[in-house]
């Protein structure tokens, strides 16, 4: 399977198609990019259902920034237009099938609810713990506890 070329004109319809999208974002003087780029194609020839698409940093600064992509390579999966997964790092073969595996598995309506969840106690002011904001307790990042996926 061919592998897609996301840029800033093709990025929100690649993300916004229904299935699983897997996003490279790597440059090609990267040494660990360029390790990754035959597990990743590898796994893109396993997996022809799904979407693998490659972004090269160099060529779409603006599209890396604006997505906070800080450090390479980057990998972002999407399920049904929904980020599920953003990590930095070159992850080896048989990890790379245990992710795709475990995004296969999710179950999305109860991913959209947990969102919808942190969503209406965001816009209540509430904090993912229950506390009120601004009672001097350090805010975290929530960890999907339906996908078990940071």
């Amino acid at each position: 399977m061919a592998l897609e070329h996301v840029t800033d004109r093709n990025f929100e319809d690649l993300v916004k198609k229904d299935g699983i999208v897997l996003i490279d974002f790597w440059a090609p003087w990267c040494g660990p990019c360029r390790a990754f780029g035959p597990v990743f194609e590898k796994a893109a020839a396993d997996n022809p259902d799904l979407t693998f698409a490659k972004c090269n940093t160099e060529d779409e600064q603006g599209l890396a920034g604006a997505l906070g992509i800080r450090s390479i390579p980057t990998l972002m999966v999407f399920r049904d237009s929904i980020l599920v997964f953003n990590q930095p790092g070159m992850l080896p073969a048989p990890i790379l099938k245990e992710l795709v595996d475990k995004v296969r598995a999710l179950d999305m309506d109860a991913v959209r609810k947990e969102i919808a969840e942190h969503e209406r106690r965001h816009a209540a002011g509430g904090r993912e713990d229950g506390r009120a904001r601004g009672d001097g307790a350090e805010e975290t990042a929530p960890i999907s506890k339906t996908t078990g996926i940071a």
